[in-house]
């Protein structure tokens, strides 16, 4: 190679490296038709299952710095487990999803590498309100960033009466203490 030629190719190979580290920050919206939580709880002799609807979803995160910013929110009065008593025991004695209707995931940071077109595995941690308080919560997921699409999956436990939600345990019924969340959600990713 010409010696002169040799501090050019070393200038656009380090111009090139910058222009890759300094991505400019993302915003992932969700697409609300893709994006669900379901719920697993433990009682005697059956599991129940149940799914609630994602109400809003925008994030804003910067590839470069790890930085995560904004707020998933579900509808907390769209949970259905498929039993009308039990649903409505849930809304009443439990969510009392009429006076606390949303319940919201604010990220603040996250750990891990993001690596474009690939499942990279995470943990994202930020406040999580239910039933009117907020708790810490780090939740790992597994997050895939692809040209303008993103997709995250999530799976986590919700201690749901150490929170101060009623357990809805009865007589001769008997159910966790803990529910067990899976997150799904996928959507667009914008740049400013």
């Amino acid at each position: 190679m010409n010696k002169s030629l040799k501090p050019v190719c070393l200038l656009c190979t380090l111009f090139v490296y910058t222009v890759a580290l300094a991505q400019p920050p993302l915003t992932l919206r969700c697409d609300p038709a893709q994006t669900a939580a379901s719920i697993r709880l433990s009682a005697t002799l059956h599991t129940v299952h149940g799914s609630f609807h994602s109400k809003q979803c925008e994030l804003q995160f910067d590839p470069a710095s790890g930085a995560i910013s904004g707020e998933v929110v579900f509808d907390a009065t769209s949970g259905k487990t498929g039993n009308d008593g039990r649903d409505r025991k849930m809304h009443q004695d439990v969510l009392e999803s009429a006076r606390y209707p949303e319940i919201v995931f604010r990220p603040d940071r996250l750990d891990g590498k993001v690596t474009a077109g690939v499942a990279s595995n995470l943990t994202v941690h930020g406040m999580f309100r239910i039933h009117g308080a907020e708790h810490e919560l780090s939740i790992p997921v597994e997050a895939k960033l692809s040209g303008d699409h993103w997709t995250a999956h999530a799976q986590f436990k919700v201690p749901y009466v150490s929170w101060g939600m009623k357990n809805p345990s009865r007589a001769f019924i008997h159910v966790s203490e803990t529910v067990a969340v899976e997150f799904h959600g996928e959507g667009k990713v914008t740049s400013p």
